[in-house]
Order: C-alpha cells, then structure tokens, then sequence
C-alpha cells in the first residue's frame, strides 16, 4: 500500500522513520483521526519494525469502538488492502463482517476467504452479490465448502452462475447444477459457454495494454462479434482484465452486471467516468455507481455532466446543483436538454439571486 497517498497526520504516525514513542501513540489509538484514517494506520502499524508496536497495534485494532468501526468499514474510499485485513479478522462477527461485504472496495479474495467459514447470515449476502460471484470464482468455490451454507442457498447461487456461462468443473455442486437446469448430458459435456476473456485477449493482443491504439476496422468487427457469443460470467472477466477499448464495447452490454464490472474496474480511467456521467442512455446502475462515488465527484465536470444528465434521479441532480457556479447554472435555466425539473429549480436559484438586487433599487 503507498504511503504516499495518506494524509499527512496519518503518514507522521506509521512511519518506520518517525520516532517509536509517535509511532505507538498511533497504535495505542491515542492519536485523534477520522475512523477511515485510525483504521488504516492501525492496519499499516501491524507490519511496523518494531514488535511491541506491531503488537500494541493490533490489540487496539480489536478493540476499536464501533462508532469507528461502523463508519470505516463502510466507507468505499478505504484502501482495499485495509478493507480486505479488516475482513480476514471479523470475518465471524456478523455486523461488521456484513458491513465489509456489502463494501464494493472490499477485495474480491478477502470476501472469497470468508466465504468459507462465515456464519450463514454472512453467507447470505455474499451469495446475493451476482456481481463477485462470476467475477471472482472463488467465492463461490467457498461458499460451497461454508457448513453453515444450507442446500438451498447453494442451488441458488450454483443455479446463477451455470445460467451464466460460468463453468467450475471441480465444484460438485456446480456439476449438479448444470445436470439441474441442462439435462443428465451436460455433466460431461456442458454446453459451450463462447470465447473466455483469456481467449479474446490472447486473440486480440491489444486488449492487454491501456495505451494500445485503437484496433483497426476489420478486427473490430470480428471483436464485436466474438464478445457477443461471450457468456455474461466472461464479459465481467474481460472488463476486469482489459483495457479501455474492451471495456467500451462491454459498457454497452445490455446486462447491468457486465455494465457495472466496467465502471468498477480497477483500470476504468477519469475520462470514462466523464462520458459515462454524460451519457444519456447510461445504465441506472452504472450511473448510481459514479453519484455515490465521492472520489469521483471531486472532479467538477462530472459533476455538472450528472446534474444535466435525465437518467440521474431528480434528488440527486438536484443536490448537484445547488454546488454548481453561478455561470452554469445561469447556463442551464436555457439549456432545453436537461430536465424541466432541473431547468426550473435552476430558474429559481437565479431569481432568488437577483431578488435582494431589485429591492436596493
């Protein structure tokens, strides 16, 4: 995890240079941070130099207080190396474990790690996330091998991944599962699931890497058509290993978990998150997934693509434009692409803003 990235009070505190006695009153939790920052120093001083720091940091860390625990855990902006310590070490305790697999920034392994021993109320909500299901196959290998897991929760979630291309030949339940919904043939021929992102990578070199130029128009053509024969469980393989052309054609998929693997890709660049605000025929879904993000909205232009944007809740558009600059909002009482609502509430801010002009005169 970089240090870099941490703020200033953190970084004074974890690290390794910094003198020992600063160093423990972090791991004594004695230093006064906000519950994302005391988690994360907490987890960085478990791997300090000195043992009794290492130690003291996580015995605090067991004993945090859940008006911190409560708010870190949930917070998408904590490092997902952090997030996924968190988990390996309450994956039995059921309020915060829920809280971290319900965290979209928890790692997919971490959840993957519970997944074996969690209590079955854990178990539950893991097998409700169709998303790191096909994304991570691993889950559903552990949720398999879970005790706690009853037969039903299985078939479901078994059930799901065969209907989605997904093909785990060493999972009993999941061959059972294809017998289930193909017949007693498909055990030992399962249906062809189409091309493995793997496969479309291997084929299409360029996917591999971010700065590749675009491919030329005749093997375009032939990518289109090789992703479309893909099953769903690859699609949200291949917008997690590809590049931005790969994740272009996928972001258009009609199946909102494709569409929302794209946007939670761990490549997806500033300059997607900016045309997928703007876009106008962009999921409900995906859209949901940038106007919750408060690392993305820092950014101004996606933030006034989103409050023009009709797919947007009004609530929510609304909410951005009460932090717009008077000149865009000046631009949108004109604007007759964006919501009437939008353009009304817009009108209203201006001549409120007007109002106190008129009565000194």
């Amino acid at each position: 995890m970089d240090t870099l990235d941490l703020s200033a009070s953190v970084r004074k505190h974890v690290d390794p240079g910094a003198p020992v006695a600063l160093r423990m009153m972090a791991a004594k939790a004695l230093v006064p941070l906000p519950p994302p920052d005391m988690v994360t120093a907490l987890f960085l001083l478990t791997a300090d130099p000195d043992e009794k720091v290492r130690a003291t940091a996580a015995e605090s860390a067991a004993k945090l207080p859940d008006r911190i625990l409560s708010s870190a855990l949930r917070d998408e902006e904590v490092d997902a190396p952090v997030l996924g310590w968190c988990l390996d070490r309450m994956a039995r305790q059921d309020v915060y474990a829920e809280m971290l697999v319900l965290n979209a920034s928890t790692p997919d392994d971490a959840v993957a790690r519970a997944a074996s021993h969690c209590s079955a109320r854990t178990a539950e909500i893991i097998s409700q996330n169709q998303l790191r299901l096909l994304r991570h196959e691993d889950v559903v290998r552990q949720l398999c091998l879970n005790p706690a897991c009853g037969p039903a929760l299985i078939d479901g979630v078994c059930d799901f991944c065969v209907r989605s291309g997904l093909l785990l030949a060493d999972v009993p339940q999941m061959r059972t599962a294809r017998v289930r919904i193909f017949g007693p043939g498909a055990e030992a021929a399962p249906p062809d699931p189409g091309p493995t992102a793997d496969e479309v990578i291997e084929e299409y070199q360029e996917l591999r890497d971010e700065d590749a130029p675009p491919i030329d128009e005749g093997k375009r053509l032939t990518l289109a058509q090789r992703v479309m024969k893909m099953s769903i469980a690859e699609k949200i393989k291949l917008a997690t290993k590809g590049n931005k052309e790969a994740r272009s054609y996928l972001m258009r998929d009609s199946n909102k978990l494709v569409a929302v693997a794209v946007i939670r890709s761990p490549k997806i660049t500033d300059g997607e998150i900016l045309a997928v605000a703007n876009n106008r025929a962009a999921q409900d879904d995906v859209l949901r997934v940038v106007f919750n993000n408060r690392e993305w909205l820092k950014d101004y232009r996606v933030k006034l693509a989103l409050t023009k944007n009709p797919k947007v809740p009004l609530p929510v558009a609304l909410k951005f434009l009460a932090q717009l600059r008077e000149s865009e909002v000046k631009d949108l009482c004109k604007n007759k692409n964006v919501p009437s609502s939008v353009q009304m509430m817009a009108r209203k801010m201006m001549d409120k803003k007007a109002a106190p002009k008129k009565e000194e005169k």
